[in-house]
């Protein structure tokens, strides 16, 4: 018999990872480019931060969610369940989980601060976050450190969904595991 509330929370933890990255991911790769195609660039500034700041509330809560779920687990189990390489992979997915959380903070709050700079967010642009000569230097500041944490933040998640692949697969094979879920709610 599987277990219910942990697979919900597995299932649900899974979720919340892969909306956060799968929108960051978009956003990136997709969104900010394509801004390119409008005429202004301040209504690209604009646009840019309008779908930013709108999926912000999108990613802090299935990042949000990813977090506790993992939290929730992490306060019954360490992974020495498994075994020693285990436990140094829910270290690695601890520093991994608290960076991404940390990193989509620090982006949302960069990303009010950024949309403030313009009245209505129109800070102009050449691309999502790539300034133009007439950005204010402040707003392309932020700009350009929006960029990076986007880009590391995104690797952070990745090596998240990465671990928490590793250690379902190790969990599978595990017949101490085996054991220990039986025991789960």
């Amino acid at each position: 018999m599987m277990p219910v509330l942990s697979s919900t929370g597995l299932v649900l933890h899974n979720l919340g990872l892969a909306a956060g990255f799968g929108g960051s991911l978009f956003g990136k790769i997709a969104l900010n480019p394509a801004v390119a195609v409008i005429e202004s660039r301040a209504e690209r500034g604009q646009v840019t931060n309008a779908a930013w700041n709108g999926f912000n509330v999108v990613n802090a809560v299935s990042v949000g969610l990813a977090a506790v779920t993992w939290l929730v687990g992490r306060s019954r189990l360490t992974g020495r369940e498994i075994d020693s390489t285990t436990r140094g992979l829910v270290i690695a997915k601890d520093v991994l989980l608290g960076a991404t959380v940390a990193l989509g903070a620090a982006n949302i709050l960069g990303g009010a601060f950024l949309a403030k700079q313009a009245p209505e967010g129109a800070v102009p642009a050449e691309t999502g976050l790539t300034p133009t000569a007439g950005t204010p230097e402040s707003a392309a500041k932020t700009m350009k450190a929006l960029d990076v944490g986007g880009i590391v933040n995104i690797v952070t998640m990745a090596g998240v969904i990465a671990v928490t692949a590793i250690l379902n697969m190790r969990a599978g094979t595990s017949s101490r595991w085996s054991l220990v879920s039986r025991f789960l709610p």
